[in-house]
C-alpha cells in the first residue's frame, strides 16, 4: 500500500523495548534507525505525492531501506 509506515517499531512492535536499548546504549544502532526511518519517511512523501521520481531511483531508495533493516533486524535479535 502506498504510503504505508514501515518505521522500524511499527515494522517490529514485539521488539520494542531491544530497540529502545539498542537505541540508547549503541551509537551505531541509534544512527542506522535515525537513517532508517528517514529513508522510509522520505520514501513515504513520495508515494504519497505520486513518486515525483523515476522507478530506478525509487527502487534504490526501498533498496536501501531493506537493506538496513535487515542489518537492524539481526542485531535486534542476536541482542
Amino acid at each position: 500500500m502506498l504510503g504505508e509506515d514501515h518505521s522500524l517499531l511499527n515494522e517490529f512492535p514485539e521488539h520494542g523495548d531491544a530497540i529502545h536499548q539498542l537505541s540508547q546504549n549503541d551509537m551505531s544502532f541509534a544512527s542506522d534507525v535515525k537513517e532508517y526511518n528517514s529513508l522510509d519517511r522520505e520514501i513515504r512523501a513520495l508515494e504519497v505525492r505520486g513518486s515525483p521520481i523515476n522507478d530506478a531511483a525509487m527502487n534504490k531508495l526501498k533498496h536501501s531501506r531493506a537493506t538496513l533493516k535487515d542489518s537492524l533486524y539481526q542485531r535486534i535479535i542476536v541482542k
